[in-house]
């Protein structure tokens, strides 16, 4: 997997080829450089599959929910050295999901309630759409 232009890895990474430049601007990917003397503006960068692995980290740690400041950090860790500060933003991801989860529990809660109400068939305007009027 080396010698991949910018539209292989992207295909490898589940992404598009301007996901993979915004992370790029972002400064989560490399730009490889361009090969010299292949006519004007140089050749087609190529990527390796130490940027396939990268780019599947970001999209990763993404789908669990880090901000992409998050990602940046944890690409910046040593593996070896820095479990505590990775251990730190992974429990305060966890208690952000924590805290969402019991927000949606009792929107959920409430919802039913107002749905159990609807349902009961009494006369007069529905309980649902007074809640949300009000």
């Amino acid at each position: 997997m080396t010698g991949m232009t910018i539209a292989r890895l992207a295909r490898a990474g589940g992404v598009g080829v301007e996901t993979v430049r915004y992370y790029q601007r972002r400064g989560l990917l490399e730009t490889p450089p361009r090969p010299e003397g292949a006519g004007l503006g140089g050749g087609v960068r190529r990527y390796g599959a130490e940027d396939v692995r990268r780019l599947r980290f970001i999209r990763q740690a993404q789908g669990a929910g880090f901000t992409l400041e998050q990602i940046g950090e944890l690409l910046a860790l040593d593996a070896g050295e820095d479990r505590g500060r990775a251990l730190a933003l992974a429990e305060a991801r966890l208690a952000e999901l924590d805290a969402r989860i019991a927000e949606l529990e009792a929107a959920r809660a409430a919802l039913r309630r107002l749905a159990g109400a609807c349902a009961g068939g009494g006369k007069g305007p529905c309980p649902i759409l007074e809640a949300f009027e009000g």
